[in-house]
């Protein structure tokens, strides 16, 4: 079965801009869009629902399709937001647009049985065009497995996670394996880059402790063009903790 995004869409309601100096407790209150960065009413960023198996031409692109360079600026300038076992890169012009408070009032209602939060992290552009956000999900919910995952391949290979990641119907643009040297050894991240109804997302996943942890930049076709290396690159400074 394949786990599709259900989100990443580019048009969230307009909350009020937090301080994006400081980290934030998120709330778990949000409404959905169609299918993949799709606009309709609301907007999230990644949450996962189950769909029917990816067609063959998404295993074909993968395997065609041939590695290209990826351009990515320079970050160490920008704001760097730690989250929860994660630190991700913030362009200059993005804004925080979490609502902390509804998630802290979950928790005291409700306790453990709180409902998980949508968003891990979350900033977009003031005109909402533009999209950077971060999950964490149970690595069970994207594939059944009695052990705990510990690492991106434990999911599949780079081919055989775009059925988790990547909808049916999205054109891949690139996908690669990317390796981080880190004290224990070497961390995999896949990155994914792919189109699909006017809309880009850049997106970065890796696993740490049985959890997957996804970071995805997102905005129109129409701005890809002049934001790509933005984009991706603020996509790509995901880091696990």
């Amino acid at each position: 079965m394949a786990m599709l995004l259900h989100s990443l869409s580019l048009h969230p309601p307009n909350p009020k801009p937090q301080n994006p100096n400081k980290p934030k407790i998120l709330s778990p209150s949000a409404t959905f869009r169609r299918d993949v960065v799709l606009r309709t009413a609301s907007l999230c960023f990644v949450s996962f629902i189950i769909q029917n198996p990816i067609p063959e031409s998404l295993a074909d692109q993968l395997k065609s399709s041939k590695p290209l360079r990826l351009g990515i600026a320079n970050t160490k300038s920008w704001f760097q937001f730690f989250g929860d076992g994660f630190a991700i890169r913030v362009p200059p012009d993005f804004e925080d647009v979490n609502e902390p408070e509804d998630y802290s009032a979950g928790l005291s209602l409700y306790g453990d049985k709180a409902k998980p939060q949508t968003f891990a992290a979350r900033f977009q552009t003031p005109d909402g065009s533009e999209v950077l956000s971060v999950v964490i999900r149970p690595s069970n919910q994207l594939k059944i497995t009695f052990l705990e995952a510990k690492d991106i391949s434990d999911l599949g290979s780079l081919k055989a996670a775009a059925r988790l990641f990547v909808p049916g119907a999205a054109t891949i643009y690139s996908a690669r394996t990317i390796k981080v040297k880190e004290e224990e050894g070497l961390r995999n991240y896949y990155f994914y880059e792919f189109g699909r109804d006017e809309e880009r997302i850049a997106l970065v996943a890796s696993v740490n402790r049985g959890k997957v942890y996804i970071a995805g930049a997102a905005a129109p076709e129409s701005k890809w063009k002049d934001d790509e290396l933005k984009l991706r690159s603020a996509a790509i400074s995901f880091t696990i903790l």
